[in-house]
């Protein structure tokens, strides 16, 4: 298992260092290495935490639906928790938005102890300063559009009311529907009514549980920008829950893996995608095949190709990852057999069958038809290797 946690995260008491953090956004969205991440996420620890969880657990009966969860948010930055259903990522959505007490561990926002079961410390949903966003938006229906923002103003004048509902109609461009219910509104200006409503008190931090699983799938993207524009211009600390692999690797600075309660990897979409650190992630994010190879020396041997050894790997067998888009049709390549072809629109994806019986999979994005039982010659091309041990090859000799 992969966590992400840093001796120097900020705990209660401690004054976090202003610094520009939207130029950390902006290179967060590049390629980094591990190690890169690392660092970046080390100096937003100094400058603008503003959700850190440390050792979350949470069980149900024998059930462990969160372990050990440690993971941090800096501000205006958009976390998304990403694992297939029943992996534990709405439980510790819900942990950190006060709907559910941990059995173990602490959660401090915007530098201030919200849970910490040591010390018995309880901070209310009401009182921890987060916004919330539901899958279902729970609109007032008996509201305008106006109104519903409005709900969420405590404690300040009607002016000032007056102010912030009109900022908030004009940054989610919804001022023609100012006085319009919520049955009147279409999917995605219900959605930014939410997130408005959810935003109006000016919360550090807008938790977001699959926000975008009632849109149809053609709003959805464009949806998507709209939202995570809205939050990187405000600034605001984002935890965003999805089981859908394009929607958190297109929007999300970090991408954190969850299965069976506990984190696999936290990183950002480039490396989830790249270099994933299990093979869990490996299958999980994207498409990927995996061939038998065996380590030796400086390099792992495999059917399609000699390649440079990933380091940390010892000697012995290994599967290594191919991603669809590695694998090319080359004269004089390794031949394989076309076991499958699905058209998919704007590609074709072929299965093969390696001379071992292994397969793998080749997008054509070119008009080309093969039929199937016709030989491909092959070529893999692997600027980053990526293996893990085989244990099921230990297994059987």
């Amino acid at each position: 298992m992969f966590s992400k946690s840093s001796p120097q995260s900020l705990g209660e008491g401690d004054t976090p260092v202003q610094a520009d953090f939207p130029s950390f956004a902006r290179f967060s969205r590049d390629r980094l290495s591990a190690s890169d991440v690392y660092l970046s996420n080390s100096v937003t620890e100094k400058a603008m935490i503003v959700i850190d969880v440390k050792e979350l657990s949470k069980r149900y009966e024998q059930t462990v639906a969160v372990k050990n969860c440690n993971l941090q948010v800096a501000s205006g930055e958009i976390l998304a928790l990403l694992g297939p259903s029943g992996s534990g990522k709405t439980t510790l959505l819900r942990l950190i938005a006060g709907f559910e007490r941990p059995d173990e561990g602490q959660i401090i926002i915007n530098d201030r102890t919200v849970v910490g079961i040591a010390r018995l410390v309880w901070v209310p949903a009401e009182n921890r300063g987060v916004g919330m966003v539901f899958q279902d938006y729970a609109l007032f229906p008996h509201l305008t559009v106006a109104q519903n923002i409005r709900f969420g103003l405590r404690n300040t004048s009607r002016k000032e009311r007056q102010t912030r509902v009109q900022q908030l109609l004009q940054l989610m461009e919804l001022m023609p529907c100012a006085d319009r219910y919520a049955h009147e509104l279409s999917g995605g200006q219900q959605q930014r009514v939410a997130l408005a409503r959810a935003l109006a008190p000016r919360p550090p931090v807008v938790l977001l549980d699959e926000p975008f699983n009632g849109l149809d799938p053609e709003l959805r993207p464009q949806m998507r920008r709209e939202v995570a524009r809205i939050l990187r211009h405000l600034g605001t600390a984002a935890i965003l829950v999805t089981h859908d692999q394009e929607e958190a690797l297109g929007i999300a600075d970090q991408v954190a893996v969850i299965r069976d309660g506990e984190l696999q990897q936290i990183g950002t979409p480039e490396d989830i995608y790249y270099c994933p650190a299990t093979d869990f992630v490996a299958s999980f994010i994207g498409q990927a095949d995996f061939v038998p190879g065996i380590v030796s020396g400086q390099h792992v041997r495999t059917e399609i190709g000699v390649f440079p050894s990933p380091p940390h790997i010892p000697p012995g067998p290994v599967k290594v990852m191919i991603r669809h888009e590695a694998v090319t049709s080359k004269p004089g390549g390794i031949p394989a057999t076309v076991e499958e072809r699905e058209f998919l629109g704007g590609e074709i994806l072929y299965r093969l069958r390696l001379p071992s019986g292994a397969t793998i999979h080749l997008e054509q994005r070119r008009p080309v038809h093969w039929a199937v039982g016709y030989q491909v010659p092959i070529k893999v091309h692997l600027p980053n290797v990526v293996a893990f041990p085989d244990s099921s090859s230990e297994k059987s000799r």
